[in-house]
C-alpha cells in the first residue's frame, strides 16, 4: 500500500476531506506522516484524534532550502509515494520539488492559469469573472504553473463576498482533490508535454 505526506499550515480541512476518503476505503493508502510549519494549526489537533504520526517543523530563522531538506528528511523516513499540500503557506524550493519528482499535489482555489498566488477568491471577484472554481496540479518549480490533474468549476453570483465565494470553492476543493490523489495512488497518470492524460 502506498504511504501519502500531507503538508498543512492552518486549518486542513483538505487533509481532512483526504483522510476521510482514505478511512473510507476510498483511496486505497495510508497517511503515514502529517507536517505542518504552524505549532498552533488546527489540522494538526485533527491529524492526532485520527491517530495519525505528526510532526511540527518550525520554520523560523531557516532559509527556504534548509528548511525544505529538515521536511524532505522526514517525508523519506517514512516512506511517503506521495505529497499533498493541502494549505501549505510556503512555496517549495527545487531541491524539495526534485526530491519528489511528479510526486507532489497541490490544490488552488481558481481555474489555473488564471489567478495563481495569493488571495485567487479576491482576485477573480475584482477581475469580474463570471465563473472561477478550483485546480489540483502537480507541483514543479514555478508557483502555480505544474500539470493540471483535475478542475472543477464554481460560477460567481451577483452578490458573492469573498466568504461566500470560497466557501462554495472550498466544497469542490474537498471533492477533486480526493479524485486526483485517488488517480496518482492508482498510478492512472501519465503526462504529455504539459497536459495530464489518464492511462486506460
Amino acid at each position: 500500500m502506498k504511504n501519502i505526506g500531507i503538508l498543512f499550515s492552518g486549518r486542513g480541512s483538505n487533509f481532512e476531506a483526504i483522510a476521510r476518503n482514505v478511512a473510507d476505503g476510498k483511496i486505497p493508502a495510508r497517511i503515514a506522516l502529517v507536517i505542518s510549519n504552524r505549532e498552533q494549526a488546527p489540522g494538526l489537533e485533527h491529524a492526532r484524534a485520527m491517530g495519525l504520526k505528526t510532526l511540527f517543523i518550525p520554520a523560523k530563522g531557516k532559509d527556504r532550502e534548509a528548511y525544505d531538506r529538515e521536511v524532505v528528511a522526514a517525508l523519506k523516513e517514512a516512506q511517503v509515494d506521495l505529497v499533498c499540500l493541502a494549505g501549505f503557506m510556503r512555496l517549495l524550493s527545487p531541491y524539495f520539488v526534485r526530491a519528489f519528482p511528479g510526486r507532489i499535489l497541490n490544490i488552488h482555489p481558481a481555474l489555473l492559469p488564471a489567478f495563481p498566488g495569493l488571495d485567487a477568491q479576491q482576485q477573480a471577484l475584482d477581475y469580474g469573472v463570471k465563473f472561477t472554481g478550483c485546480t489540483v496540479h502537480i507541483v514543479d518549480e514555478g508557483m502555480d504553473t505544474g500539470p493540471i490533474v483535475r478542475q472543477a468549476v464554481v460560477p460567481i453570483l451577483d452578490d458573492d463576498t469573498v466568504e461566500t465565494l470560497s466557501a462554495r470553492i472550498l466544497a469542490e476543493e474537498h471533492r477533486i482533490y480526493s479524485e486526483a490523489v485517488c488517480l496518482m495512488i492508482k498510478d492512472k497518470v501519465r503526462i504529455e508535454r504539459r497536459r495530464v492524460l489518464l492511462k486506460p
